[in-house]
């Protein structure tokens, strides 16, 4: 069963990381995806801020899972590249990031995601590049 199909199936449960984090599965299809999670004191940095590396994590999942709502069963993906853009700083609430699919091409998809908070505003910024891996040929 592909990704896809198991996210579709069990939600969350497809990703031990989703588990993990309690991250919710939101809309995805069409090269687009959408992630949700509720910011927790066991998340927070040592000043108290969400930590930096949970919105460049967030926001990975969410491209991967749009990108694989484009792909055939089989196809395998790996991130080559992330840039995440910190525009401010969560405590608490539950934050959203939205991903999409900019271009793909046979061997890599380029891809633009985005951390909000509850209120709308905009909280981190990620783009990047994946490697596709088209499904090895048996003889």
């Amino acid at each position: 069963m592909s990704y896809i199909e198991e996210i579709a199936r069990i939600g969350r449960d497809a990703n031990p990381f989703f588990r993990l984090m309690g991250i919710d599965v939101g809309n995805y299809g069409n090269g687009r995806a959408e992630l949700f999670m509720n910011v927790r004191p066991d998340m927070h940095n040592g000043v108290g801020w969400l930590q930096g590396g949970l919105y460049t994590a967030l926001c990975d999942e969410a491209m991967a899972l749009a990108l694989f709502s484009i792909l055939d069963e089989g196809v395998a993906i790996a991130t080559i590249s992330e840039c995440t853009s910190f525009l401010q700083g969560a405590r608490s609430g539950r934050i959203r990031a939205e991903a999409e699919v900019v271009k793909r091409g046979r061997s890599v998809a380029f891809m633009r995601g985005q951390i909000s908070s509850e209120e709308g505003s905009t909280l981190a910024e990620s783009t990047a590049s994946f490697a596709i891996f088209q499904p090895m040929k048996t003889a």
